[in-house]
């Protein structure tokens, strides 16, 4: 499995109230709901002020397993990486 990164894509995500953990994203016009959080990375300190710090997810749709980035200054979602053999099946 080897994630290809990608152009950052803006995406709508619904985010769990609680947690904060992505629960379903619009991309194109088309829903996907999120099947699993495979990961979460924390970027807090990796990124300069005037960009802000963001949290990465990486997460298993019934399409493609996706790294999804949020931007916390920004209040930004962006696709950064689709896992390529996710795509082809």
């Amino acid at each position: 499995m080897a994630m290809i990164r990608v152009e950052p894509v803006d995406v709508q995500v619904r985010a769990d109230w609680f947690d904060g953990r992505p629960r379903e994203l619009t991309w194109a016009g088309q829903r996907m709901q999120i099947l699993e959080v495979v990961g979460v990375r924390s970027e807090t300190a990796a990124y300069p002020v005037i960009v802000g710090p963001r949290t990465v997810f990486e997460v298993q749709t019934p399409v493609a397993r996706l790294t999804l980035a949020y931007r916390h200054r920004s209040r930004r979602w962006t696709i950064e990486g689709m896992d390529e053999a996710e795509r082809a099946a």
